[in-house]
């Protein structure tokens, strides 16, 4: 039986493969969540006006907090991911090549001069899908005056998680010394 030597080239280019493959997913799974937001949303929406009971709103922080989270999370391992490439992985590899560089679009795409205002947008659409429009909700059943104490206690909740979300949002937005969610 002939002996096979793995290399540790073969082994890093394996893990690269694993990752990026890891990456991508995460990336086709984190923005899928936004089309599952706007459609619950209208959803909600949609039917509480139907049946005229505004209280039906106070769904949308739960559901837009636990979406909201996901994508973070989500958004936060593709980063990191890129990161992992760029900082350990490819230098690794450069070194065993007796390369310069390798992977160099892992760092090339994020020295577009557009890149800081993608992220601004990014984050203020971000804001609005997962935190600003569960709070239009809570306002609108603030405003409806159909409130009972204990669905009024729930709502003050709801929107300090909401608030707490966007607090998240923006922190993960910082582009250095960005804090990891746990992993879920």
């Amino acid at each position: 039986m002939p002996e096979r030597d793995v290399t540790t080239a073969q082994l890093l280019l394996a893990e690269y493969q694993t990752v990026k493959d890891e990456q991508k997913t995460r990336i086709g799974f984190r923005d899928n969540l936004l089309y599952v937001t706007l459609t619950i949303v209208a959803a909600v929406i949609a039917a509480a006006a139907q049946a005229k009971q505004s209280e039906m709103l106070l769904a949308l922080p739960p559901v837009c907090v636990v979406l909201g989270w996901t994508y973070l999370v989500n958004d936060e391992k593709i980063s990191a991911i890129g990161t992992y490439v760029r900082d350990d992985l490819g230098p690794r590899l450069a070194e065993l090549a007796q390369a310069e560089a390798v992977f160099a679009w892992e760092a090339a795409h994020r020295s577009d001069t557009r890149r800081r205002s993608r992220k601004v947008i990014q984050s203020s659409v971000d804001l609005l899908a997962f935190c600003v429009v569960p709070l239009a909700g809570l306002v609108v059943y603030w405003a409806a005056g159909q409130t009972t104490p204990g669905l009024l206690a729930l709502s003050v909740v709801e929107a300090l998680i909401v608030v707490g979300l966007g607090h998240q949002v923006l922190s993960y937005a910082r582009p250095s010394n960005s804090p990891r969610p746990p992993t879920p």
